[in-house]
């Protein structure tokens, strides 16, 4: 097949699409059932071939999402709000709001804690790629319980 039927194929699968912030409400059932995620309508505008999704924390961290690597071409994380504590392989890694994660095709990793106001943009493709348990390469901390007090101190900032 020639480059420019590849191009047209491209084309002819997406459309333009603009999402309003009211147009789409956080919902449960997603891959992870202590997230609720938004649909940003991109896997729909790009036939598939991309999703685009805000995530949040719906509830506190209490076991984590397990190890596990997924089955995607691309995959990044921009933290939006509050903080989340991954282990990616055997590094752990603070993302932060304004930090930007680009998770390698088949890294093995486990998001273990996060803060009650977590919430990051989540972009990968293909849009149906899959989540795949993994074998643990090391251990992994204890979450850090929520705190309801206000003046209880962040625990980013004891680390």
């Amino acid at each position: 097949m020639d480059a420019q039927n590849t191009n047209d194929q491209l084309v002819s699968k997406n459309a333009f699409s603009h999402i309003r912030e009211g147009d789409t409400a956080f919902e449960t059932g997603g891959l992870r059932d202590f997230f609720q995620y938004r649909d940003l309508g991109i896997s729909a505008a790009t036939g598939g071939q991309v999703v685009a999704q805000l995530v949040k924390a719906n509830r506190a961290p209490e076991e984590g999402t397990g190890w596990h690597r997924h089955e995607a071409n691309f995959h990044i994380v921009y933290m939006l709000k509050g903080w989340a504590r991954f282990m990616y392989e055997d590094q752990l890694t603070l993302v932060c709001a304004g930090d930007c994660v680009h998770q390698r095709p088949g890294i093995v990793h486990f998001l273990f804690d996060y803060s009650p106001d977590m919430e990051y943009l989540e972009v990968a493709g293909p849009a149906n790629f899959t989540s795949i348990d993994a074998p643990a390469p090391c251990a992994v901390p204890k979450p850090t319980p929520w705190y309801t007090e206000l003046t209880a101190t962040s625990p980013i900032n004891s680390e």
